[in-house]
């Protein structure tokens, strides 16, 4: 699988409180499974409880897992090759999320073997090319510049295309009790 990488840009302050740029390059945390062929995710951003403008070193220097930190946030791009229904017959979600901290999130018996299900608010742009949002029992269909507002809702992404997909997410953590 060929990775497009994806330059990074992070601002920040220098000694005297300037606007400064203190990361500029590919970003390096880039997840590509054997369990979950043609998909690999790039983290671009996470932030914890409250989240910080001013980060100690890089927030996505650690593992990649699927959920952000517990009130925090996660950036990151999706890169999905067009399926292969020979290897998505025999594909093992529950392994391949297990992978990623999120052995919980797979939803049995569904339709797709990468169902899952989050407690997060995401925010998801497709970026390049075009692919399928499956539902319980819904498929819609999304392309460049489509925008997607996912809450917590059983899903899975189908690129039954011809052309890898790039799609950027901002996972939300909404694991807490709503306010009263």
């Amino acid at each position: 699988m060929d990775i497009r990488p994806v330059r990074r840009v992070v601002t920040g302050h220098d000694a005297q409180g300037r606007a400064v740029v203190v990361m500029d390059g590919p970003a390096e945390a880039v997840l590509h499974r054997p369990s979950r062929p043609g998909v690999a995710l790039t983290d671009l951003w996470a932030t914890s409880d409250p989240p910080s403008a001013r980060p100690d070193g890089d927030p996505v220097d650690r593992p990649v897992v699927l959920h952000p930190p517990t009130g925090g946030t996660v950036f990151r791009i999706v890169q999905f090759e067009p399926e292969d229904p020979g290897v998505l017959a025999r594909a093992d979600g529950a392994a391949s999320f297990a992978a990623i901290g999120a052995a919980g999130a797979v939803v049995a018996g569904a339709r797709h073997p990468y169902m899952h299900r989050t407690d997060t608010v995401d925010y998801a742009v497709v970026l390049q090319g075009s692919i399928t949002m499956l539902l319980d029992e819904q498929d819609v269909e999304l392309s460049a510049g489509d925008v997607v507002i996912q809450n917590g809702t059983n899903h899975a992404w189908a690129n039954r295309g011809r052309a890898p997909c790039l799609v950027a997410f901002v996972l939300v953590d909404a694991s807490g009790d709503p306010p009263r």
